[in-house]
């Protein structure tokens, strides 16, 4: 299987690498956007370069749009679709090589709703859409709640935590590990899975991190299969449970799409609420506004999307002859959009490199995508970022970054993977639950 997985390696990731490793080499910024080290950590200068000339820009790869307009109506219409959109221009050769190798059910594969075009997307998404109602979020809160309490409970009072492991990344597991009727005892099995997948998100990523990702991808078929096969002997209340009841999906399907669940909602979180955190770090004007106002924590939120998005950027494939920007786009070449450059785009949002949560229309931007395919898990995403930052400020609102926080080492999913943080003491305030820091104890 190694031998298998190196041809799908070397046909849907390991020719453009090599692509984007020659372009770098030669100091092109959208290579170096997609795979160079300034990319990893600081994209938005090369955007902003990239953008200049305007228009679209033609690389060796794909054709790329930064501009808010470009981005959103290729998201919206329905002449772009998004399977093979990645590597969609490479030669029809490279993508017979990947399709002789199958690899179990995954957030990247087909039939995952990530990769499919109506009318399957639609098949796939209406059963799942149901877990996702403003209702449906609203019995969540108090799940979130609790959660987010036990979490700071458990934090030292005057000591020193890293918020991405220890909080960031603990609220949205718990949260969807519970709608999929996981037990809470695998969630560290799930935290781990997700680090070695979303390399799979990236183009060009190298084969020791592809195969690191299939070898988890095979664990997850075989917990998928197994947890899927005990809820059809003993089914809960959560959607996972109502997925199997229904007989609407097979097992493939629905090992899929629990696994794109997983993925989908847990890393915009994670990634939400660390770049949150450090945004307010270096802004400390505007964590003075929300501390002073808690009405001001969904601006927080809608100006971290815009301003630094967990995911970075998506991409479609031309399903015909399409002209975008006086550009005739040729059936099956594929457009990288840039949701990160559309959020800073200077024609829609003023000064758009500052943080300002009093930006009148900071809820213009597409970090949760657009269209048929904008995230599903997006209210919920938002909901447990408010409540989190909240409760985080409220009971240490003099915490500090002790160093530098670390990037991950990815590039569509652009978040932190350490954030140490010095707490300092616990307010005398009320916390969102009603108690104050010091009593709240269990």
């Amino acid at each position: 299987m190694i031998a298998q997985y190196w041809l799908r390696w070397s046909a849907e990731h390991g020719a453009p690498r090599a692509i984007l490793r020659w372009q770098v080499r030669r100091r092109d910024p959208f290579a170096t956007l997609l795979s160079g080290q300034r990319g990893l950590h600081d994209p938005y200068p090369l955007i902003d370069e990239l953008r200049e000339p305007g228009g679209l820009l033609r690389s060796p790869l794909a054709y790329a749009a930064f501009d808010h307009g470009q981005v959103r109506a290729t998201l919206r219409d329905s002449r772009f679709g998004v399977r093979q959109a990645l590597g969609g221009e490479l030669p029809r050769p490279w993508h017979k090589l990947a399709e002789r190798v199958t690899v179990p059910p995954n957030p990247v594969e087909p039939p995952s709703m990530l990769v499919l075009d109506p009318p399957e997307h639609t098949r796939m998404r209406k059963p799942v859409s149901s877990a996702f109602t403003p209702r449906a979020i609203a019995r969540l809160r108090d799940r979130v709640e609790v959660v987010t309490a036990e979490l700071l409970d458990a934090m030292p009072a005057h000591g020193s935590v890293d918020l991405i492991t220890d909080f960031a990344a603990r609220v949205p597991i718990a949260i969807i590990a519970e709608m999929l009727g996981f037990p809470a005892a695998d969630r560290e099995l799930f935290l781990r899975w997700g680090d070695q997948v979303t390399p799979l998100l990236d183009i060009g990523t190298s084969w020791r991190a592809y195969r690191g990702a299939m070898a988890a991808i095979e664990s997850m078929d075989e917990y998928l299969a197994a947890h899927i096969a005990k809820l059809r002997r003993e089914p809960g209340e959560d959607i996972l449970s109502t997925l199997v009841r229904s007989g609407d999906l097979d097992l493939r399907e629905l090992q899929a799409g629990a696994s794109l669940l997983m993925g989908a909602g847990f890393e915009t979180t994670v990634n939400l609420i660390g770049n949150a955190i450090a945004a307010l770090s270096a802004n400390p004007d505007q964590l003075a506004l929300a501390q002073a106002d808690p009405d001001r924590w969904p601006d927080v939120v809608e100006e971290t999307l815009r301003f630094d998005p967990p995911v970075q950027m998506t991409a479609r494939q031309a399903l015909e002859d399409v002209e975008l920007d006086g550009v005739t786009i040729r059936e099956g070449a594929t457009v990288i959009l840039s949701l990160a450059g559309a959020n800073r785009d200077p024609a829609v949002f003023p000064d758009p490199n500052r943080f300002d949560i009093d930006r009148p229309n900071l809820r213009e931007h597409v970090a949760f995508s657009s269209g048929i395919h904008a995230c599903l898990g997006a209210s919920l995403a938002r909901m447990e970022a408010v409540h989190a930052l909240h409760a985080l400020y409220t009971r240490y609102p003099d915490l500090r970054l002790r160093e530098a926080p670390v990037r991950r080492n990815l590039f569509t999913l652009h978040g932190f993977e350490h954030m140490p943080v010095d707490l300092g003491p616990v307010a005398r305030t009320r916390s969102p639950d009603g108690l104050t820091g010091a009593a709240r104890t269990s």
